[in-house]
């Protein structure tokens, strides 16, 4: 690993289930991820599905793709859950309401094939985990659905919810087992049954040493691309100009990210190549 990639790259065995690596990977455990979707829910979850790490959507060649950090169902409801941190980014950058709205639109044509009735579209639940408050509204969490402006008794039952949860909320005023999932989030310390399984599976996640492969490979790959387009961004910029150093570090970034892009089929390949000799 190049010194610029060990400054910044944090060390797999480091990983904490805030981290969305670490928490794609102890999610894949199924009851586990039924436990975590009611203790944030606070209702039953039904059967679920085989959840899927990094479920990539992108509906043309040219298109913005997404990944999903799980992805699952049961009979009636489509889940995607999103462990989110700023990453020293501000709030308003990381654009999460608009996020959400395309995340749903990518879920609902991954379920509607051509002639079939809107009907057969499932509920869907987005669930963002924040480590921060993402409204800065003080809440525990916030639960967006469609409603009326004009009669606010009227909701739109479209079957989609967003809910956003805001880990760093201290009140007390939540159910106890939520309350212990945000602590875990926020600090680390397990201190109840669900918080323990988790840790126990996050500590048998960093022995896993083709998760470690792909976490390196994927990170390192895809920072230093990256990185790569920024800094001969800049040396354009110092040497033609501030206005034709700004054009000229978007190309270069624009091409790092092609071939960042490039690194992330890497990824697929090694994935699939690990998996066939599991």
């Amino acid at each position: 690993m190049n010194q610029k990639a060990t400054n910044r790259v944090k060390p797999y065995e480091e990983l904490e289930f805030r981290d969305n690596f670490m928490f794609s990977r102890v999610m894949l455990d199924k009851q586990l991820c039924r436990d975590v979707l009611e203790c944030l829910l606070q209702h039953p979850v039904g059967e679920l599905d085989d959840p899927i790490p990094e479920r990539e959507f992108q509906y043309t060649s040219d298109g913005k793709s997404i990944r999903l950090d799980i992805y699952t169902r049961d009979e009636s409801n489509v889940y995607d859950a999103e462990m989110q941190n700023l990453n020293h980014k501000s709030i308003d950058s990381l654009q999460l309401p608009r996020r959400t709205r395309f995340y749903q639109a990518s879920i609902d044509m991954d379920h509607l094939d051509k002639g079939e009735s809107y009907r057969t579209l499932p509920d869907s639940t987005i669930l963002f985990i924040c480590t921060f408050d993402p409204f800065g509204k003080g809440l525990s969490k916030y639960t967006l659905r469609g409603i009326c402006e004009e009669d606010r008794d009227i909701i739109i039952d479209d079957g989609a919810v967003r809910i956003f949860y805001n880990c760093s909320y201290r009140g007390g005023d939540i159910p106890a087992d939520l309350r212990q999932f945000y602590d875990y989030v926020e600090t680390g310390r397990s201190s109840n049954d669900l918080t323990k399984r988790i840790d126990r599976a996050v500590e048998n996640a960093r022995l896993k040493e083709e998760w470690r492969s792909i976490y390196m490979y994927y990170d390192i790959n895809i920072m230093d691309a990256r990185d790569e387009g920024r800094e001969e961004g800049r040396e354009e910029g110092r040497e033609e100009g501030r206005a034709e150093g700004r054009a000229e570090e978007r190309k270069n970034t624009e091409a790092a990210i092609r071939r960042a892009e490039i690194a992330e089929e890497r990824v697929k390949e090694l994935e699939a190549k690990l998996s066939s000799v599991q």
